[in-house]
């Protein structure tokens, strides 16, 4: 496996960057770059990881994130089949630490924006009426050069510095990881989860892939993620449950067995756990939003 420690999005020349990208399924490699990144999520879908945060993603998902905080988009594994017409397309900008230079801490009128490249550092999921505001203007970017580009830039970003609709990521005790053998090891954990969490996962299986003891893993693991490795475990197996729920083809039961659990009562006590619902209300909510039936 290929591990992506840091790239470096910005050349010399440019003042940023911002481009589409369309591909089979987005990088699934747990990375980070110095540069600030606005990403936009037009088609896919799939659990996105940044910091100590995992949570789904679909399109519309709109997050900011701070220099040198790992991040990923895994897309669902149905993306990484051969025979799946389904692709990924997203819009993402990506601007340096010093895209203002001094003048961002000296001067009263960029205090706002200062105020949001500190937030930038846990990451922001931009929701709302903003959501829809910046990916608007983000599209138009695609479409703008010269000084005009940064001009527009500098409007997303106002606008995002100006709303409540931005909200943290990580966790306000979250510790970095900042160097090549962290990132290969996390790299290592999430892979191996994501790919098997439908089956059993042990704790000695994981720790023997990034050689480490039980013990020694449990707690460098709760050291980053601010959870036990079987709180993450669950979080993937429900995120993995919320999806086919909401797809309303298959049973309650089903959903558990394919969600990695072996009996209905421990999926409904974890559900329950994570979400606040039952599997059943979960999808009667769900349903009802969308106007649909019960299988």
């Amino acid at each position: 496996m290929s591990t992506i420690i840091q790239k470096s999005a910005v050349p010399d020349s440019k003042v940023f960057v911002v481009k589409r990208l369309e591909e089979r399924h987005f990088d699934p490699t747990l990375h980070l770059h110095p540069e600030y990144q606005l990403f936009l999520v037009l088609e896919g879908m799939g659990t996105r990881i940044i910091g100590d945060s995992i949570k789904p993603f679909k399109a519309g998902d709109l997050v900011f994130t701070g220099p040198n905080l790992p991040h990923l988009w895994k897309n669902d594994e149905s993306y990484f089949s051969k025979s799946n017409q389904a692709k990924t397309s997203g819009i993402v900008i990506y601007f340096p630490e010093n895209f203002l230079g001094d003048i961002i801490n000296l001067k009263v009128e960029l205090e706002n924006i200062r105020e949001l490249f500190n937030k930038a550092t846990r990451g922001l999921e931009i929701q709302g009426k903003t959501n829809r505001l910046v990916g608007r203007m983000m599209e138009e970017l695609l479409r703008t050069e010269g000084v005009d580009s940064i001009i527009l830039l500098l409007k997303i970003l106002n606008t995002i510095a100006n709303s409540a609709d931005g909200h943290p990521i990580t966790h306000v005790n979250y510790v970095p990881i900042n160097n090549k053998a962290e990132t290969d090891r996390m790299n290592k954990v999430y892979h191996y989860v994501m790919k098997k969490f439908r089956q059993k996962v042990s704790l000695e299986d994981v720790s023997d892939l990034v050689n480490m003891t039980p013990t020694s893993f449990s707690r460098y693991f709760k050291s980053r993620v601010n959870r036990p490795f079987s709180e993450f475990l669950k979080e993937v197996r429900i995120d993995y449950a919320l999806k086919l729920l909401k797809e309303n083809k298959i049973s309650i039961n089903q959903v558990s067995y394919e969600s990695g659990y072996s009996t209905l009562s421990n999926f409904n006590k974890h559900f329950k756990e994570v979400t606040g619902k039952t599997p059943l209300n979960y999808r009667k909510e769900y349903l009802k939003i969308r106007g649909g039936k019960i299988s």
